[in-house]
């Protein structure tokens, strides 16, 4: 073999053998739940569990708005098209207010209970 040919062969090692340190290098670490880790195993868990909780509800919420939003744009175009008036999109705006007000505070008292 010549000898060219096993000098890239040492190098292609040598770069594979790198590259997994290299990539792991800049990965942070696990961050502790946002209320402590606590004293025991149960608790931390029940801590990611909480956070984990807050998460479903702010991606609930997320879809809420983006739901009352699709409505609304909606009811907008409908209204150029002359089959809705603006006290539509009025009505509309307000009921999604009162709709989004309302998951919020159930988002709320729902992780107060946990």
């Amino acid at each position: 073999m010549p000898k060219k040919t096993k000098t890239l062969r040492h190098v292609a090692i040598a770069v594979a053998l790198a590259v997994p340190q290299l990539t792991f290098a800049a990965l942070p670490q696990a961050q502790a739940p946002s209320r402590g880790e606590g004293t025991n195993i149960i608790q931390t868990l029940q801590n990611y569990g909480y956070d984990g909780a807050m998460l479903l509800a702010l991606l609930l919420l997320a879809a809420m708005f983006l739901g009352v939003a699709a409505h609304a744009y909606g009811v907008y175009h409908e209204i150029h098209e002359g089959k809705k008036k603006w006290r539509d999109l009025g009505a509309t705006a307000a009921v999604g207010v009162c709709i989004i007000g309302v998951g919020i505070f159930l988002a709320t008292r729902a992780t107060n209970i946990l």
